[in-house]
């Protein structure tokens, strides 16, 4: 056991229920919003108490000796996680993803509230396996995946982490502006943009892009390597479209912006929190250094 008591770290969202609340102030207000088109706050209401009862009887197979916390996906950047910490989160596959970034190797267990509206893919602890998981999670002595993450390094050191993918272009979905470069090759380039998925992200957004483009990229999980996606490249006599999907390993991927306003860089579907790329900026992406520490469950 380490020297200090392990802490449980519990990550949770705010449900549906408590942002439909939020945004009506009362329980009645948003229940008449709703019935008014048809439809019930009941499920809503439903699945609100099953997310706090898991998240209750989560709590309840912790260790007596150990420590507790909880943080809502919304303050995460402003939690500070402890080496010691064994990192609880409840809810959907992508609140693995948001806690991801903030941690350097602490234990990850996923735990799915909602079965029946949760895919499970990253949150497949069962609840019942919870206490039993706990103490090995701690010292280190289960079985856990280490999964890539996507890194973006900015020309002025700006760091971006992803579990699933970076996304690269214009802050409006615009046609954004850049020169690519791989190890072999570069190209100018106007697109909707670029992704640089990992092997976990392959299953996402980065799927759906594989579909559309039959471009296809194998990926395993907690292999050393991600992809690039270039989505909709526009060919014209100034830029290319040669340069649209392909491996990056040891040597990263660079882009160098070409927009004067309106570039951004940011990470697993969150644009709020961007780092902006306007002409003449280089971002670097690749594999990074750090892994999620994901417990197999």
């Amino acid at each position: 056991m380490p020297a200090t008591t392990p802490r449980a770290v519990f990550v949770t969202r705010e449900s549906d229920y408590e942002q439909l609340l939020a945004r009506h102030a009362t329980q009645g207000q948003a229940r008449f919003f709703l019935a008014t088109r048809g439809q019930s706050l009941d499920v809503l209401e439903a699945r609100h108490h099953q997310l706090q009862q898991t998240v209750k009887a989560a709590r309840a197979a912790v260790p007596p000796e150990w420590r507790q916390a909880t943080v809502r996906r919304a303050d995460l950047d402003r939690f500070l996680f402890a080496p010691e910490d064994v990192v609880v989160a409840i809810g959907q596959d992508g609140l693995v993803a948001n806690v991801a970034k903030y941690l350097s190797g602490q234990p990850v267990l996923g735990i799915n509230p909602s079965p029946d509206l949760f895919d499970g893919v990253l949150v497949r602890v069962p609840l019942e396996r919870l206490a039993r998981l706990l103490p090995p999670s701690a010292s280190g002595e289960v079985d856990a995946e280490y999964r890539t993450m996507v890194e973006a390094v900015l020309d002025g050191g700006e760091r971006l982490l992803a579990l699933n993918e970076i996304f690269i272009g214009h802050r409006s979905h615009q046609s954004a502006r850049y020169t690519i470069a791989t190890a072999k090759a570069h190209e100018d380039q106007s697109s909707s943009g670029l992704i640089v998925a990992s092997g976990t992200g392959a299953t996402g957004w980065a799927r759906s892009i594989m579909q559309a483009t039959h471009a296809a990229m194998p990926l395993g999980a907690e292999e050393r390597a991600v992809a690039y996606f270039v989505r909709e490249p526009f060919p014209s006599i100034a830029t290319g479209t040669t340069l649209i999907h392909g491996r990056v390993t040891a040597t990263p991927l660079h882009v160098t912006s070409r927009m004067n306003d309106g570039g951004v860089i940011f990470a697993d579907g969150i644009e709020q929190d961007f780092l902006a790329f306007d002409w003449g900026r280089d971002v670097a992406i690749g594999p990074a250094a750090q892994a999620l520490v994901l417990v197999a469950g």
